[in-house]
């Protein structure tokens, strides 16, 4: 849904949202409503007292639903089938224990890390860590310590990679809004994001996994436990594929890696084909693109994975049948998942739709501060106000563009703006996030724990972004 025509000023809009999420903080932390019951009551209350039409509200509502969970929807679920096969046949034990015996135990959180920075190239913040999970889990549940402890570098590394650099969307568009160059982007944005990965993120990370305990939730791929899942409330259940493969030799190290590359190879081939045929190097109606195209896309890439997965995974360990009970028992743990995060999504939709964006841009057009800190805080106040770092990116650097044109700016100075408004757009992520919800529900924090792991982790991410990229204005004249 498009905004409508801001019924109420910019500092008007900014109390409903405030309220929306102190209430919606109350609902949840003080009377232990369900996230998913208060996103979606909060989200009404909040359309209406924004003054969206009562006829626009149900797809204001909708809307905002439907487009998470269209983007998540299928992400989670086919990540969680390939999580769920490796987690079952000891695939992601063999990859812990290989990571392990290279960077050793006491590493194993910045092994972790440099892998997803790795992965994080072409695979969205959402997919990256769904895949990664299996390995998050098996590891934190043989070392121990807790799963912030391993997850929060994993999920850091992820974000800083989908925030900073191209072929993500935000610092795509970003930088095709102010008429800087992607390709130079790219460069200096993977050492961008390395560094500030490791002042932002990995030490962060080191010290809030160690003042905040969380265990390792067993809802999402169980527990093994002699060949049967430990439930979510400390029960167990039977599945067929478990018991059928808790004897079976695991399979190769290289059979396991080969599965978690496949995505990345896909994805990767889409990128580049895509980026050829908007140069002109490839003809847009040629057949063979399209086919690239078409399986690089983000879902079907997953979908191959699976495919991929059961063919490689099943051979001498369990039937068909069996295999569909593994799935199964797999996607029954993520619909609340997926259902909060879309309700998150509807919230910040709302949010968006009510002209937030809009008075706030009017408000905030005639700053007087330097550009570089002008891009970082407009940004800010977006990310803020209606949850989506894209949205937050997207807007600040049409914003800015004007500007950006008039001063005559090189593409270097172009580029650390892309950077300054990538940083705003990660810090402070919060209830009307969807990643938060998903970060929240995977990792088994309440919201409270999430506030005060999470948001922090992205808040001093988003510093050490910008930190970064105020240095390298000044060096650079």
């Amino acid at each position: 849904m498009t905004e409508i025509e801001p019924v109420y000023g910019a500092g008007t809009l900014l109390l409903i949202a405030a309220a929306a999420v102190a209430v919606l903080l109350f609902l949840i932390i003080k009377l232990k409503l369900h996230a998913f019951v208060a996103l979606v009551l909060v989200s009404l209350l909040t359309a209406v007292a924004a003054g969206i039409p009562v006829a626009d509200i149900p797809d204001a509502l909708l809307s905002g639903f439907s487009g998470t969970l269209g983007s998540v929807a299928l992400l989670v679920g086919f990540g969680v089938m390939v999580g769920r096969l490796l987690e079952t046949t000891g695939g992601a034990q063999v990859l812990a224990d290989t990571l392990i015996a290279r960077f050793g135990e006491k590493h194993a959180p910045l092994a972790l890390g440099v892998a997803a920075l790795i992965f994080g190239f072409p695979i969205f913040f959402d997919a990256g860590l769904v895949v990664f999970l299996p390995i998050i889990f098996t590891v934190a549940r043989r070392f121990g310590g807790g799963i912030l402890r391993y997850g929060l570098p994993t999920a850091g590394a992820f974000a800083v990679m989908h925030a900073v650099v191209p072929p993500h969307p935000g610092p795509v568009a970003a930088a095709d809004l102010m008429g800087g160059n992607i390709g130079l982007t790219l460069l200096m944005g993977v050492p961008v994001a390395v560094g500030a990965w490791f002042l932002g993120v990995h030490y962060v990370a080191r010290y809030l996994g160690a003042r905040y305990r969380v265990d390792v939730p067993d809802a999402v791929f169980g527990r093994m436990n002699g060949g049967r899942d430990q439930d979510a409330d400390g029960g167990t259940g039977t599945g067929g594929g478990t018991t059928a493969t808790a004897t079976q030799a695991p399979p190769r190290f290289g059979t396991v890696l080969l599965i978690l590359l496949l995505p990345l190879v896909l994805i990767s081939l889409n990128t580049v084909v895509s980026t050829l045929v908007t140069a002109g190097t490839i003809a847009d109606d040629a057949a063979w693109a399209n086919a690239l195209t078409l399986i690089g896309q983000t879902p079907i890439a997953l979908l191959i994975t699976v495919l991929v997965a059961l063919a490689a995974l099943s051979r001498g360990r369990f039937s068909m049948a069996q295999a569909t009970s593994i799935l199964d028992d797999s996607l029954g743990p993520i619909c609340s998942i997926i259902l909060i995060t879309g309700a998150g999504g509807m919230f910040g939709g709302v949010l968006r739709a009510s002209g937030i964006g809009s008075a706030l841009t009017e408000s905030l057009s005639g700053l007087g501060i330097p550009i570089l800190l002008q891009a970082f805080f407009i940004a800010t106040v977006l990310r803020v106000a209606q949850g989506s770092a894209t949205v937050a990116l997207t807007t600040t650097a049409g914003l800015i563009s004007a500007q950006v044109a008039a001063e005559g700016l090189s593409d270097v100075k172009i580029t650390l703006l892309v950077f300054a408004v990538a940083a705003g757009a990660t810090v402070l992520s919060h209830v009307n996030d969807s990643g938060f919800w998903l970060v929240s529900r995977f990792f088994g924090m309440d919201v409270k724990t999430t506030l005060k792991t999470w948001t922090v982790l992205e808040t001093t991410l988003g510093v050490a972004i910008f930190l970064i990229a105020a240095l390298l204005w000044l060096v650079t004249g």
